[in-house]
């Protein structure tokens, strides 16, 4: 028999911090970084920034995804399919929070979300209106609704439309109403390791996952081909950063992140546990909060 003592288990939070921990703040950097960039995309064209605006689109991001995590945490709990979940605290299946406590903090991230969107939509096009309906639509349909998405393999799919080329794109376009190639290219540098996360996140959980009947990418292409496949979304993030230099040549400042995605890419790359795992992800969550902050610095010098 070992004599070793097992560390002890972290106190769960309590109060404020139940609802901290559930709005996962280790990884809101990701919806920051399609802001940055494309709000730098708008300042390359018309040489300033709307503050405001800028603010607004950060809110929405931000508000997305905490109603997203929310939302997921909810659907999931429900389902029954955090059961046995590897990973940070679950509020519903852990009953630190009631379904309807975690649906309706959901709803309300939501709908701080809508209400900032709406000022931009009143401000620049009404046609975001329908952008932001259908953003909305997609964070409660990840794991939720009667066919959720995200149990047939299109979460990282979805992930890189509306936290890469929508986010990072709109933010641009409500800085100067166009959009140009260097917010569409600045999409891929940010929304392929955003994806990344994802991938991080769904290694982890594949044998729980698996067990569950929750058929996720990491699920389908299995343990090797979606490391693989995390391993070419960061390299497919600076290939784009290359094709960002075309039009903003100082952008190649963004470059300086590769000494931050040495970490993740190995930890993903070499550990099955679920704290390295953990680790990788909060690691890629930093390069992607740095790549976009050196990308974003390029654009506005160039």
């Amino acid at each position: 028999m070992s004599d070793v003592t097992p560390p002890p288990l972290p106190e769960p939070p309590t109060g404020l911090g139940i609802w901290i921990a559930g709005a996962r703040p280790r990884t809101l950097g990701v919806s920051a970084a399609p802001v940055v960039v494309g709000t730098a995309a708008g300042h390359l064209v018309a040489d300033s920034v709307i503050w405001w605006r800028a603010i607004a689109a950060l809110v929405v991001a931000l508000a997305l995804q905490v109603g997203v995590n929310y939302a997921n945490d909810y659907s999931d709990g429900v389902r029954g399919t955090d059961a046995d979940r590897r990973g940070p605290v679950r509020l519903t299946a852990s009953g630190l929070a009631t379904p309807g406590a975690v649906k309706g903090a959901a709803m309300l991230a939501f709908l701080v979300a809508a209400l900032a969107g709406l000022l931009l939509a009143a401000a620049v096009d009404w046609r975001l209106i329908l952008v932001g309906l259908l953003a909305i639509a997609a964070g409660a349909l990840y794991t939720g609704g009667p066919k959720p998405y995200g149990y047939r393999g299109l979460g990282e799919l979805m992930v890189f439309v509306f936290f890469g080329l929508v986010a990072t794109c709109g933010s641009q376009y409500v800085q100067i109403e166009e959009i140009t190639n260097t917010a569409v290219w600045g999409s891929f540098v940010v929304g392929l390791p955003t994806v990344a996360v994802l991938l991080a996140n769904n290694i982890r959980d594949i044998p729980t996952d698996a067990v569950a009947g929750k058929r996720t990418l990491a699920v389908r292409l299995g343990p090797i081909r979606a490391r693989q496949l995390f391993g070419i979304c960061i390299a497919g993030s600076l290939i784009a950063l290359g094709l960002v230099c075309i039009d903003a040549p100082w952008a190649f400042l963004g470059f300086g992140a590769v000494a931050f995605a040495i970490q993740p890419v190995h930890l993903v790359l070499s550990r099955d546990d679920p704290p390295g795992l953990v680790a990788g992800l909060i690691a890629t969550v930093r390069f992607t909060m740095v790549l976009s902050a050196l990308t974003a610095l390029g654009i506005v010098l160039s």
